[in-house]
């Protein structure tokens, strides 16, 4: 039985009939592929490699008639002036090259005569030397290239001054953040050079002996049930130029509780064999006899000696008017005003005394003229105010008559 066809619209049987025969051209479209496929793809003889001589012979004759054939499609390009300028030197080189196989393979033949035995070049071979110079110039230009890359990267990743416009960031917070060039052009705005601590506190090349004036600090340690009580652990001394003349370490007297190393710097290998506090005492206080002793807060440190010293003749940094009023505070620390007058950074981690002793000497050289004239202005003042004053007229104070 065969299957009734249902009956189409209009519409469906257009659809149905375009279907089929949009069916039919794809089906001619493939064949035609495949036949011209099949035809472009070289025979199978070739495709084997020859084994007998004769055949080897045949290939290579092939193998030079399409070289040849390449070679005259070449020179049937449209003709033009700079068509003909590229075939001329072609030709040059072509020459050139068959001069250079006749030199180098066997020996010279006659003038105006031809070696029938000295074979031809092919055309790939004079274009070789060419391509090669072309290749060479193409790796230095990319080259070149690279390098000018190079140089324009690293001037981008140098930081410009105008970015840096903030004035009040410390150079070393700048350099920990944005690295050591920007931190380079603030310090060059503000004035500052990069210098290591102890060549902003002693001046090179000095007299390294003791002078008028010295200066002086103490380490202490801790003793008692807490720590509390404070012994003498370490003294230093240094002269007007910040050469260290004297560096002891103390044996304790008593047993230590707190070597307070965090601050001192002071650890139980330092003082196990120190010298005895008697000799460092009787030592401190021959150095110091008829000298200006500058020091920090120094009141402790001659507290702490058990030593005394004429009141003239100590020029304390905690207690300088000028400092005072520069830090604006009561009782400036030795480390606030090293950063506030000399922009040097001290007592960061473990103190020295050493170091501590070269800073207050520092600041008092830096304003020794004005300090010096102020301590006179202010004795003749003291001066004035105790001499009695002359009577006037001649006349006597009263009461103070004979007695008769």
């Amino acid at each position: 039985m065969k299957r009734k066809e249902k009956k189409r619209t209009p519409s469906e049987a257009g659809r149905y009939s375009y279907l089929k025969n949009t069916r039919k051209e794809n089906k001619i479209q493939s064949n035609l592929f495949k036949k011209t496929f099949l035809s472009s793809l070289p025979p199978k003889n070739l495709t084997t490699p020859p084994n007998d001589g004769e055949r080897v012979s045949a290939n290579w004759k092939r193998l030079q008639e399409t070289f040849k054939s390449s070679q005259m499609t070449n020179k049937q390009e449209p003709n033009g002036p700079s068509h003909e300028r590229k075939d001329k030197a072609s030709q040059n080189a072509h020459q050139s090259s068959v001069s250079k196989a006749k030199t180098d393979s066997g020996p010279k033949a006659k003038h105006g005569t031809v070696d029938p035995k000295a074979k031809r070049p092919f055309a790939a071979d004079a274009k070789q030397p060419a391509a090669a110079a072309g290749r060479k110039s193409h790796l230095k230009a990319n080259g070149k290239q690279a390098a000018k890359k190079r140089k324009v990267e690293a001037k981008e990743s140098k930081p410009p001054e105008v970015d840096i416009w903030f004035d009040d960031v410390d150079p070393d917070d700048i350099e920990a953040t944005m690295g050591a060039e920007a931190a380079e052009i603030m310090r060059k705005r503000q004035g500052v050079c990069k210098k290591a601590t102890a060549n902003m506190l002693v001046k090179e090349n000095s007299f390294e002996g003791l002078t008028r004036v010295v200066a002086m600090d103490c380490e202490m340690v801790g003793v008692g049930p807490h720590g509390e009580d404070s012994i003498l652990a370490r003294v230093s001394l240094v002269n007007h130029f910040g050469k260290c003349i004297y560096d002891k370490y103390v044996k304790p007297s008593e047993f230590v509780t707190d070597y307070r190393t965090a601050v001192s710097g002071i650890r139980p290998k330092d003082i196990a064999e120190g010298e005895d506090v008697a000799t460092v005492r009787k030592e401190v206080a021959d150095i110091l006899h008829g000298r200006i002793v500058v020091g920090h807060a120094i009141h402790n440190d001659f507290k702490v000696l058990l030593l005394d010293h004429p009141k003239k003749k100590i020029r304390d940094t905690q207690k300088y008017k000028p400092f005072k009023t520069m830090t604006k505070t009561k009782r400036p620390s030795l480390r606030v005003l090293c950063e506030a007058v000399l922009n040097v950074k001290v007592q960061q981690g473990e103190h020295s005394s050493v170091q501590d002793a070269q800073a207050a000497m520092r600041l008092y050289t830096l304003v020794r003229k004005q300090w010096e004239a102020d301590i006179k202005a202010g004795a003749a003042e003291r001066g004035q105010k105790r001499k009695p004053k002359p009577p006037e007229n001649g006349k006597t104070r009263p009461g103070a008559g004979s007695s008769s």
